[in-house]
């Protein structure tokens, strides 16, 4: 009987049904983009805000004054601890009420009989007034409201943004694991259409949540859902390509995922919202529902569960649409006898090239994480125009696929992995250094290490897969990605806690954690034009491999500068 690979062969690797497929599952890839950093424009930092005391509130509805004219009148001078937060906030406010004032009721009117419209603080001895913490009641400059001004995330409560970056990358994480083995166990399409359904409801209760604690809870669980659909959508577009395709199709439907990040701020422009931010960039969801009458269950995947009827027929129309003939001897198709394993984590790790792979690339994606997300998120805290950067720094990461595709097959994988995480390295660490007053030399610096460090993201899945044998390539391609939701629960916490102390801090962190990928990187074996390994064994012997391979050229190399010296 023919392998389904062989039949695959027969019935079109990459014909017109193949690519069908691929563009509706790449679509995907936009939508999570709008997810994984939607928190850039919900949680927009207004300009101002003070805490509003009751005469001050008073005397804005008497005087009839602005949100830009009451905050230059009623809130305190910046202190020195709030110098370094991210927006120019006040973070107490002046007791505007005397002493013995026992109620609000009064305060108000010793506010229309005392205090000035023009100089409030005309009222007080030496022009100021005791400051007092603030109890909420916060007001904010901003006219485009955001979640930071929904949900008073500011001063004290500020660590709060950072905590929904946190929670959505924890449900990646999670989604990873759960869905990743439902869909191995129950289909890839039906945990993708029950993903795209969970992304959309749970979206929709994020944009109409009541109170925070809703807000994270169903943030966590668009994570969940959100992560299901990216990767049962990456699964089902490379697993109904022939191997020789796999690789480029892995690659592109990553372009798609950055070109969400190029759409993303024109829809945050046009919408001044958070909530119809959330909706326009959740509702799109449902569409893919349709897809259950369009994308049929992975033919790969009904082998591997011994339905190789239902298999055979799948790739049958495959095989009709593309133009393509199957003849009656593929009545029937192989189906494998081997009882699936269960891996565990010292599979990964008991012999020696297992061990140094799986370290090496769990640090990988780990570093990946943290200087993509953060770079990203640092747009929303530097200033400047926020819609226009984050349009040109997606731009930026399109001709990271293009460098990836013309390197990875002349040179190799290992080089342009060291050498995108080198470069990432070196541009936060020069960018963190250069004067504020040439704006062009940092821009231009920081999008090389965002090129940089998009290339190394993108790297990183095709070398895991490559650099583990086939009984534990699923498990551990999951275990070592599971690094990378790790990283992204980190990222916005190391983000936003150093720049307060320092707004280049962060980039010193990011420039040293790639750095050092980089050199790591280097010490992995080379994968270029070598077959996937099926055992640990050749895992092994993969590296012993690239030893004599590294030594024939040195030989090489000393013969030529002989001939040529003689």
């Amino acid at each position: 009987m023919p392998s389904f690979d062989e039949v695959l062969q027969k019935a079109g690797e990459f014909g017109r049904f193949q690519r069908r497929v691929f563009l509706l599952m790449c679509l995907t890839g936009i939508t999570f983009a709008f997810l994984f950093v939607s928190v850039v424009f919900l949680g927009i930092s207004p300009q101002h805000h003070w805490c509003r005391g009751p005469s001050a509130a008073a005397l804005a509805e008497r005087c009839g004054w602005s949100p830009e004219l009451e905050w230059n009148l009623t809130a305190p001078a910046v202190s020195a601890r709030e110098l370094g937060a991210r927006s120019d906030g006040r973070c107490e406010r002046y007791e505007l009420e005397a002493a013995n004032w026992s109620s609000a009721a009064d305060a108000v009117n010793a506010a229309e009989g005392a205090l000035s419209c023009s100089d409030p603080l005309a009222f007080f001895p030496n022009r100021t007034a005791p400051l007092v913490p603030c109890r909420g009641n916060w007001k904010y400059s901003q006219s485009h409201p955001s979640i930071v001004s929904e949900f008073n995330l500011v001063c004290l409560d500020s660590w709060m943004l950072d905590f929904t970056q946190a929670v959505l990358n924890l449900g990646f994480l999670a989604g990873a694991f759960t869905l990743c083995y439902a869909a191995d166990r129950y289909g890839r399409i039906i945990i993708y259409l029950i993903s795209c359904f969970g992304v959309g409801v749970s979206g929709i209760v994020v944009a109409f949540a009541p109170n925070f604690p809703v807000f994270v809870i169903f943030r966590f669980l668009q994570g969940v859902f959100g992560k299901g659909t990216w990767m049962t959508s990456y699964v089902i577009v490379t697993e109904m390509v022939g191997s020789k395709q796999r690789r480029i199709v892995g690659i592109v439907i990553q372009m798609f995922f950055t070109l969400g990040i190029i759409i993303i701020p024109g829809i945050a422009y046009l919408i001044p919202k958070w909530q119809g931010i959330q909706l326009a960039i959740t509702l799109p969801n449902f569409l893919f529902l349709l897809y259950y009458w369009v994308v049929p269950e992975s033919p790969r995947w009904l082998i591997t569960r011994k339905k190789g009827e239902k298999a055979l027929k799948i790739l049958q129309s495959i095989a009709k649409y593309n133009g393509k003939y199957l003849s009656p001897s593929y009545s029937e198709i192989t189906v494998t006898d081997e009882e699936v394993s269960n891996p565990s984590f010292l599979d990964l790790v008991r012999t020696p090239q297992m061990r140094k792979c799986t370290l090496i690339l769990m640090y990988a994606w780990f570093t990946s994480a943290v200087v993509y997300q953060g770079l990203v998120m640092r747009l929303g805290i530097i200033g400047g125009n926020l819609y226009i950067d984050f349009f040109i720094s997606g731009v930026v990461e399109l001709p990271g696929a293009l460098l990836i595709l013309l390197t990875i097959e002349s040179i190799g994988r290992r080089l342009p992995f060291a050498a995108s995480n080198i470069v990432a390295g070196i541009a936060c660490l020069v960018t963190a250094f250069l004067p504020e007053g040439i704006p062009w030399l940092r821009t231009t610096v920081a999008t090389i290490g965002r090129l940089g460090i998009t290339m190394a993201f993108e790297i990183v899945y095709l070398v895991n897969s490559e650099l583990y044998p086939t009984t534990l390539r699923n498990f551990g391609v999951s275990l070592c990605s599971g690094l990378c939701d790790f990283g992204g629960i980190v990222a916005p916490f190391l983000l936003f806690r150093l720049s307060a102390i320092w707004l280049e801090l962060p980039l010193i962190i990011f420039g040293i954690l790639a750095s050092v990928c980089g050199g790591l990187v280097m010490l992995l074996p080379e994968t270029k034009g070598i077959a996937l390994p099926e055992t640990v064994e050749d895992v092994e012997k993969l590296a012993r491999y690239c030893i004599i391979m590294i030594n024939m050229l040195s030989f090489v190399q000393k013969n030529i500068l002989n001939i040529h010296g003689n």
